[in-house]
């Protein structure tokens, strides 16, 4: 087999994840098997096991490039001069980020890990190393009331919970309902940054 590029390698991974997404959204993650992922994707079992040893690595591979993108957008937002700034650009890039109908796809894989997660030790750590990126945001929130620009009375992971729920709550929502209307929720997110950020209290 002729070595491939990096460009070309990096192509083929993806191939498989976007076929296994495919059969997952569609068929469930229990029902999908490999055989399933090799005929989307066009590839035979050898050159899908050349990069993944089998389902479970294929699913860990899926959250894995969904969390290093949610990282990078909670960080580029952490760099913002001020709070409302941050909020705002993170929920305009996540929600704008599901209004993608691929991504709205990969969705509906991510609510079946959550679910899973459960009663799935192995899969529950996958999970959990996403949610776990709430100290990014956590750790900005305590500067901010450190700063005086948010109140000081809030718990900073209270805080933080809630805001991840807008979030959550939208990809569930988005889940049962996929015309739902993004542009209203995201009216109502701006509404609520605002609020918040506006009038900051001391102790």
């Amino acid at each position: 087999m002729p070595k491939l590029t990096a460009r070309t390698a990096a192509a083929r991974r993806q191939q498989i994840l976007d076929a296994a997404t495919a059969c997952f959204s569609e068929r469930g993650i229990h029902a999908t098997t490999m055989q399933d992922i090799c005929q989307r994707a066009g590839l035979s079992p050898g050159a899908v096991y050349c990069w993944f040893t089998g389902k479970e690595a294929i699913i860990d591979a899926v959250a894995d490039e969904r969390h290093a993108r949610e990282r990078d957008m909670l960080q580029a937002a952490a760099t913002a001069g001020d709070p409302r700034a941050a909020f705002s650009s993170f929920f305009d890039a996540y929600l704008d980020w599901l209004a993608d109908p691929a991504e709205q796809r990969r969705r509906r894989v991510s609510i079946q890990m959550w679910a899973d997660a459960l009663v799935n030790d192995r899969l529950r750590a996958s999970v959990r190393a996403g949610t776990d990126q709430q100290a990014i945001a956590r750790d900005f929130i305590t500067a901010a009331q450190v700063a005086g620009d948010l109140p000081a009375d809030i718990p900073a992971d209270g805080l933080t919970r809630v805001l991840l729920a807008i979030i959550q709550g939208f990809i569930l929502q988005q889940a049962w309902d996929p015309g739902i209307d993004i542009a209203s929720y995201r009216q109502a997110v701006t509404f609520l940054i605002d609020a918040l950020t506006s009038h900051p209290r001391s102790t």
